[in-house]
């Protein structure tokens, strides 16, 4: 979008929310750049130009405004619509690989050179794998700086910068602060709204923050904002993951949805709570350094990239799905921190209750699972990972035998590398290898794409609450009819997916009380 430049100016005038995250604009006389929805004057259209990319405007030696902080904005929905190899590495970039593994540890994950990938990303974003990684590690130390007590040279290399010295450097060149000032900064409340990597607005005790309120921070607890482009309904989004929560590892408790993440220096606990503007995040780290991942992977979880515009125009163009989507616009849909996880999950929801599939997870978690601690509610364990369920004796699960075999032939696959499920997926070959594996068919299979990898094209029509729904509001009912009616809904179909379950009076439609 940010080649159109008409467009981007007019959004800019008028000062549209819907378009932050999907292009920047850089002010050549100030040298600062801002997201479209920027609260002041809006400059001179001959004085703004425009970059698809923080990063890129980062690079092309802009610094971030103070006053509307674009690094705070939502990600651009884009990179959630697409599996092409750009989309997957910026999903790779937005988990931290680049800070663990380097960039060839991405091109490796991804099947190219580096000079390949560089490449690719300098065509779209306007910036390489490097300079995306330093503009996400700026964003991770602004708010470790503003939300922790931590001392500076644990917040530089907690945000993965490898020296104190581009630690104080890039905090300088991209917030025009040193990092004491910044952090002076926070304490006296003046900061926005935001977070890291689009991550949302950090919160610290006594501060008051855009939406009121003034949370209590915990010490070694960090609290933020996610932000979202609205509408967003809460209802489908946190009743599913509440109503489908396995004992131990999730629980909705006090108006939250809160549950453990296995990171790659240690776990936590994050507590997620809908809020009208933004959804408020306490997160509870072991290391720091897990910030980057389990703020993305919490975005994802929640779908909050999403441009529900977008989405509820096309399905609202159906005159059948059209009062649906009136009566109830922004549903998202409801995904998963971890998509090996939930790959088991869905062998173990095969033509089943749901209380029967949290149950049999509960069973595997008690036995495999690495106890944690919880001073804050019930949570006990990690999920397994795929490692530790490859031992498992089949007999001792309380599945019949052919289950037995789909789950022990996917944790394999899982675990020997054979089998990769993740923001880096290619979506369209993990079908091909999923469907491959003895016990899974088409519904097994567009589940774990529509909420563990994330196609928002994902489709069931095989699923009796589908095909219930679809009866009941006169769209064909038998899988192939409703497919091909369902044409007219791409890319979306994932979406349409969750308006048409959510005619059905069930527990994963409703918000906890």
């Amino acid at each position: 979008m940010y080649t159109d430049t008409e467009r981007c100016v007019r959004a800019v005038r008028s000062k549209d929310a819907r378009f932050d995250g999907w292009f920047f604009t850089a002010v050549l006389t100030t040298r600062i750049y801002c997201r479209p929805s920027c609260p002041v004057v809006p400059p001179k259209a001959e004085n703004m130009t425009f970059y698809p990319s923080a990063a890129a405007c980062q690079q092309a030696g802009f610094r971030a405004c103070k006053r509307c902080r674009p690094d705070t904005s939502p990600g651009s929905p884009e990179w959630n619509a697409r599996a092409d190899t750009v989309a997957r590495a910026v999903r790779l970039i937005q988990d931290g690989v680049v800070d663990r593994e380097g960039v060839p540890g991405l091109a490796g994950r991804l099947g190219y050179s580096a000079r390949q990938i560089e490449r690719q990303l300098l065509a779209e974003l306007g910036a390489g794998p490097l300079a995306l990684a330093r503009a996400q590690r700026a964003q991770t130390a602004r708010l470790l700086i503003e939300t922790t007590g931590l001392p500076m040279a644990d917040v530089a290399f907690a945000a993965g910068f490898s020296s104190i010295r581009a630690f104080n450097d890039t905090v300088r060149e991209v917030f025009a602060l040193s990092p004491s000032e910044l952090r002076a900064r926070g304490a006296r409340g003046t900061s926005g709204a935001g977070g890291a990597g689009g991550a949302g607005g950090a919160d610290r005790a006594g501060t008051r923050g855009t939406s009121g309120t003034e949370p209590m921070t915990t010490p070694g607890v960090i609290s933020l904002r996610l932000p979202f482009r609205a509408p967003l309904n809460p209802d489908n989004l946190f009743g599913h993951l509440a109503a489908t929560a396995v004992p131990g590892v999730e629980e909705w408790r006090d108006g939250a949805y809160r549950r453990t993440l296995s990171l790659p220096y240690g776990h936590g606990i994050v507590a997620l709570t809908p809020r009208p503007d933004h959804i408020a995040c306490r997160l509870s780290l072991t290391d720091p350094r897990d910030l980057t991942l389990a703020i993305s992977s919490c975005r994802r979880m929640l779908d909050l990239d999403a441009d529900p515009v977008a989405v509820d125009e096309q399905l609202r163009a159906d005159p059948l799905l059209a009062p649906l989507v009136d009566k109830a616009p922004g549903r998202r849909v409801p995904r998963t921190v971890d998509a090996a996880e939930f790959a088991v999950r869905a062998v173990l929801g095969q033509q089943v209750s749901t209380a029967a599939a949290r149950t049999h997870a509960a069973r595997l978690v008690t036995a495999h699972g690495v106890p944690v601690d919880d001073p804050e509610g019930g949570l006990t364990h990690l999920f397994p990972a795929p490692r530790a369920l490859a031992a498992l004796d089949p007999e001792a699960l309380a599945l019949p035998r052919t289950r037995r075999t789909t789950l022990t032939t996917l944790v394999a696959a899982l675990a020997d590398g054979s089998l990769r499920l993740g923001p880096d997926s290619d979506w369209d070959r993990a079908r091909e290898q999923l469907i491959a594996l003895p016990g899974f068919g088409p519904w097994t299979v567009e589940v774990i794409a529509m909420r563990a990898l994330g196609d928002p094209d994902a489709f069931l029509p095989t699923d009796l609450g589908m095909r219930r729904a679809a009866a009941g509001l006169g769209l064909p009912s038998t899988p192939a009819a409703l497919t091909a009616r369902a044409a007219a809904w791409r890319p979306w179909r994932a979406y349409a997916v969750q308006y048409l379950w959510a005619t059905e009076d069930h527990a994963i439609n409703h918000l906890p009380a």
